[in-house]
């Protein structure tokens, strides 16, 4: 008896994300008949997507014992740096490959600041997260940039750079938006570095036992370094898929951002300490909280209240943490 219960704990713990999806899209779909309709349940896909990639992102930064709080701000300024490249007359697909190599670049800066610099995590990305901010105000003077396809002379310039936000890939009798397929590519690739490669398993023992992981001979500097440039990637391409789908940029861009991506991966059942996790327990916890943002706006409930529900999903989750 003991052993089943034992047994039914593990597996509660193990799957609570993906049943805590399930319970909830059931009470969504029961309560709300525009919830459960196909194009409603695109748009919510759609709007999962820049959650999606920078969790994705932070999942792996989290398992390495570490926190990216600058996602927002990376989000932002390689956004600014594409769409000011684009109205200057640089090339679409130029400006989209500076903007995702400026986003890497910027995590590793955040990186170094952790592995070198000898920085805790949080006060090494807080840093990073206030000057990025500060460029993109500076770069843009605080004003918006807008009409960016109009500014892109070359057509296929101006449909690669449509495609990426507003794109749809008929797929039978739908038309799947392309960023929900890059989110889903994305998931792929996650799912075979962390569980497939030896990268993957560097990183497990690096968030599991650093002191451990360096004297087996992993390289626990260069995989840290790596997991922020990946988390600075992946927050750039979401940022790009943002203006596109806008068609505008400007420095607010991507504020709280970082809460919804840790949020979601805490919600995953990723350890906040590091070591422990799955990509697509990261994937059910973006999904809970499309759900749940979907689910009050269509309810009409006030916007405020949607932050407190964060909040509390962030601490039941972390406490689940603590007990497992």
């Amino acid at each position: 008896m003991e052993n089943n219960k034992k047994s039914l704990g593990a597996f509660l713990s193990e799957y609570a994300a993906y049943i805590a999806l399930v319970v909830l899209a059931v009470v969504l779909c029961a309560v709300s008949p525009e919830f459960r309709t196909a194009s409603n349940f695109l748009n919510l896909m759609r709007q999962a997507t820049f959650n999606g990639l920078i969790a994705f992102g932070m999942t792996c930064v989290i398992l390495s014992d570490g926190i990216d709080l600058s996602v927002g701000s990376t989000f932002a300024l390689s956004a600014i740096i594409c769409a000011e490249m684009i109205v200057n007359g640089i090339s679409a697909p130029l400006a989209i490959l500076a903007a995702l190599v400026v986003g890497t670049l910027l995590g590793v800066v955040s990186g170094v600041l952790v592995t070198k610099g000898r920085l805790q995590p949080f006060i090494a990305t807080l840093i990073t997260m206030t000057a990025y901010r500060g460029f993109a105000m500076i770069i843009t003077d605080g004003k918006p940039i807008s009409k960016l396809k109009a500014s892109i002379e070359s057509e296929f310039g101006a449909k690669l750079f449509e495609m990426l936000g507003k794109g749809s890939i008929p797929l039978g009798p739908i038309n799947f938006p392309v960023p929900v397929i890059i989110m889903l590519v994305a998931l792929a690739i996650f799912w075979f570095v962390l569980h497939k490669t030896t990268f993957g398993r560097k990183l497990y023992a690096t968030g599991s036992n650093i002191k451990c992981a360096n004297l087996v001979g992993v390289d626990t500097t260069k995989t840290k370094i790596i997991v922020y440039a990946i988390s600075g990637f992946m927050a750039a391409l979401a940022g790009l898929i943002m203006i596109s789908r806008v068609d505008s940029a400007q420095s607010i861009l991507g504020e709280g951002y970082e809460l919804d991506a840790i949020a979601a991966v805490a919600l995953g059942g990723t350890s906040m300490s590091g070591g422990r996790g799955k990509i697509m327990g990261t994937f059910a916890g973006v999904l809970i909280i499309a759900v749940l943002n979907n689910g009050m706006n269509i309810m009409g409930i006030n916007t405020y209240y949607q932050s407190v529900v964060k909040a509390l999903v962030i601490l039941i989750a972390v406490l689940a943490d603590r007990k497992r």
